[in-house]
């Protein structure tokens, strides 16, 4: 398919002139060209080079002219190849950033088509239709890397600007040369050989082993192009499955993990990289359907996953966003699985999630604006991707109660693609849900998706009340008097540093697991359970010096206040659990709003009543003051 830009007049920019493209009048007009009123000047940008990779947003000079005047974050125009559900939510970043984008994708209601600054019917495979499309646009991206590379190739050699390269978008379409290359610069990835007869992959089978992961070099997604042979007998009907071996098909060694990983990488035009949370992607039918965020793994797994992504897409050309899929296997390995070049699903969350989602920094890299921060700003997010369940208007009725519930969901955002057709498993749109801890958005989910409504509804604690004895009760209680004051669900019980060594290690290690937040912990006379707690567990630890007829709690306070490095315990007054009650719901305001919220009514509560007392003692005398408010 050819894409005539009717009507449409030609723009100078990174591009070489018109003239060295063949005639839009010399080809079929089988596209037409969609503008967005108004229509943009025809006058000449300032070059693409004014916008370097860590420059700041002031636009560079030139000696002897005056400094050109930039509307908004970039002049520039940004052309997509396609118009998917990725290419939407980069036209809704760019829209908010003030930045044209123009796509490329051949139907006419795609879902890009209604937030874009300009559509052009075309089709991306087509060389003819991306070199016409290039002349409108000062950068080419992708949206989806089954582009025609080689056209990008040839507009890279005339000047065009593609981001990332086409030399990088050749080597992740075939996933054969995909793994060569990883490879090739040392990233761990599964064992893998090309196969072409039966013979050759009975060889594979024999080396590698069964199950057998056979895979197809091209057009591989979302499950599709992947087979699994569980024997020998099984291999002639996988190969046949996947278009037999004239379609170009590789093995890889099957890889027991025991979670699927992902990182979401992104680098700047002079080649900085920042790399987002690491998030685990959990599949339905080899389709991405839940992604959390962050993972869940030790932090020292988070390093590796983070340290092969970021070399792996160094490794490539180009500028952009870049997802890396990994497995976590049994044995701490990173293995990568697969890049790809441009937003991805396990990325979506970081639109709610992240200071900078994944498409302000796709736009942010491609134009050479600085990158911005990866950080999440919500301590979890869960994104649950909105699968077709039923075709046709069925279809649409499900995924309609499903939006229906998520908009009474707490930290919930919908994303609605706006497809035409419905197809089951078919990604139609997705919901994103932010929350202070894991166990709350999973709780969240739990809802959305109506899981256990009959079961009795159980609340996570959030914070634990614990004590080496019961003697320690009546000052201790008053430290879960105050998180019942701020309806903060907590549990109160007995660990003995000593008498139960086990019993304080298990419940140590599984605290964060089952969703506390903080710990206090009364500390006895020998006043170990503090700090024996805090060396166990990342979570904050606040110590409560217990008083005792010995040495009155000075022991205790002691003992906490000369902790080691490295294994902090916060402390208050001797047998002040009010205050330690107080700081821990401080400590789980600083990241939810309602209850900071109560916590300022409260501090406002206690100026008040001391400026009630003042007043009183003033109209009253002191004499007055002592005998009416100041009873025995």
């Amino acid at each position: 398919m050819h894409a005539r830009l009717l009507g449409a007049p030609s723009r100078a920019s990174a591009c070489t002139s018109s003239s060295s493209f063949p005639s839009a009048g010399r080809h079929p007009c089988r596209a037409s060209w969609k503008p967005r009123p108004p229509s943009r000047s025809s006058a000449s940008p300032p070059p693409l080079s004014l916008l370097r990779a860590g420059a700041s947003m002031e636009p560079a000079s030139t000696e002897g002219q005056s400094d050109p005047t930039v509307h908004g974050v970039a002049d520039r125009v940004v052309g997509v190849l396609g118009g998917g559900q990725l290419g939407k939510m980069l036209c809704q970043a760019a829209s908010q950033m003030g930045i044209k984008v123009a796509i490329l994708d051949p139907l006419k209601d795609c879902p890009a088509n209604s937030v874009c600054h300009e559509h052009v019917v075309g089709s991306f495979n087509d060389g003819d239709a991306v070199r016409e499309f290039a002349k409108r646009c000062d950068v080419l991206t992708v949206e989806i890397e089954h582009v025609d590379a080689v056209a990008l190739e040839k507009l890279e050699k005339q000047g065009v600007v593609c981001e990332p390269k086409a030399s990088t978008i050749a080597i992740i379409q075939d996933k054969y040369r995909q793994k060569g290359h990883f490879s090739k610069f040392g990233i761990p990835i599964a064992d893998f050989v090309e196969v072409d007869t039966l013979s050759s992959i009975e060889n594979a089978g024999e080396m590698f082993g069964y199950p057998l992961m056979v895979k197809s070099k091209r057009l591989a997604y979302d499950g599709r192009g992947n087979a699994v042979a569980h024997n020998k007998e099984e291999l002639s009907s996988v190969v046949s499955s996947l278009g037999g071996f004239e379609h170009g098909l590789y093995v890889e060694r099957w890889t027991p993990f025991a979670k699927e990983l992902s990182v979401i990488v992104a680098r700047s035009r002079d080649g900085c990289t920042v790399c987002y949370p690491v998030v685990e992607t959990i599949h339905k039918d080899n389709i991405c359907h839940v992604v959390e965020a962050p993972a869940q793994i030790p932090e020292k797994m988070k390093k590796l996953a983070t340290s092969v992504a970021e070399k792996a897409i160094k490794s490539l050309e180009g500028a952009g966003v870049f997802a890396v899929e990994l497995f976590l296997t049994n044995d701490n390995q990173a293995l990568l699985n697969e890049v790809a070049p441009r937003p991805h699903n396990s990325g979506h969350h970081t639109i709610e999630a992240c200071y900078t989602s994944q498409y302000e920094q796709h736009l942010r890299a491609i134009l050479g604006l600085p990158l911005g921060d990866p950080a999440m700003k919500a301590p979890a997010a869960i994104m649950y991707n909105i699968l077709g369940e039923d075709e046709g208007d069925s279809g649409f009725v499900l995924a309609h109660q499903l939006i229906k519930r998520a908009l009474n969901i707490p930290g919930a955002s919908v994303h609605w693609y706006a497809k035409p057709e419905i197809r089951k498993q078919r990604k139609m749109g997705h919901i994103t849900i932010v929350g202070p801890s894991m166990f709350d958005v999973k709780a969240h989910l739990d809802r959305l998706l109506q899981r256990d409504t009959d079961g009795p509804k159980k609340v996570r604690p959030r914070a634990a009340v614990i004590m080496g004895s019961d003697s320690d009760l009546p000052i201790m209680k008053d430290a879960a008097a105050i998180l019942e004051k701020f309806n903060i669900p907590f549990e109160l019980t007995i660990v003995s540093a000593h008498r139960t060594p086990e019993r304080m290690y298990a419940y140590s290690l599984s605290a964060k697991e089952r969703g506390l937040e903080v710990i206090i912990a009364g500390a006895g006379g020998a006043a170990h359970l503090p700090g024996m707690v805090a060396s166990l567990t990342t979570l904050p630890v606040i110590g409560v010096p217990i008083w005792t007829k010995s040495l009155q709690g000075t022991d205790s306070l002691l003992s906490i206040v000369q902790m080691p490095k490295g294994i902090p315990v916060a402390t208050v007054a001797i047998g002040n659990a009010e205050n330690a009650g107080l700081l821990a719901v401080r400590m789980l305001a600083s990241r939810d709003t309602e209850l900071s919220d109560r916590v300022n009514e409260y501090q406002q509560n206690l100026e008040d009543s001391v400026l009630v007392k003042a007043r009183l003692l003033e109209e009253l005398g002191w004499d007055k003051y002592l005998e009416q408010c100041m009873k025995p």
